[in-house]
């Protein structure tokens, strides 16, 4: 249950101004192509299910790295992030909404994201 950490790809916790690397070398495509983990982790990610201790670590990381845009976070998960973005907004478009709803209900991050979004061929 590890992989789910990088669901959304901001992984894990906040230590000493950067996020853990000890998740970097998941594989990304097997953890997005499974509907129960992926199903957890979003349901932790929304309040709805459990959380391991993992996805716990996630859920308090995510509004930093969305506030900060992902300042703390390696090369290796910006990659990752951006590849689980896509996949959201492309194959399961009301995952993401409902992510964008709880993480960015004003929509803001959307604001800041687009046109960086837009260059990666992510369109928000």
């Amino acid at each position: 249950m590890k992989v789910a950490v990088v669901v959304l790809a901001l992984v894990a916790c906040v230590c000493a101004n950067s996020y853990t690397t000890k998740y970097d070398n998941i594989d990304l495509d097997q953890i997005l192509q499974s509907e129960r983990l992926l199903k957890n982790y979003v349901n932790c990610l929304l309040g709805v299910g459990n959380c391991t201790p993992d996805g716990n670590e996630l859920k308090k990381a995510l509004p930093d790295a969305l506030a900060s845009d992902c300042l703390n976070c390696s090369e290796k998960q910006r990659l990752g992030s951006e590849k689980v973005i896509r996949f959201l907004v492309n194959e399961r478009p009301q995952v993401w909404a409902k992510l964008a709803e709880k993480y960015d209900p004003n929509r803001q991050y959307q604001r800041k994201f687009e046109v960086t979004a837009a260059k990666a061929g992510i369109k928000l």
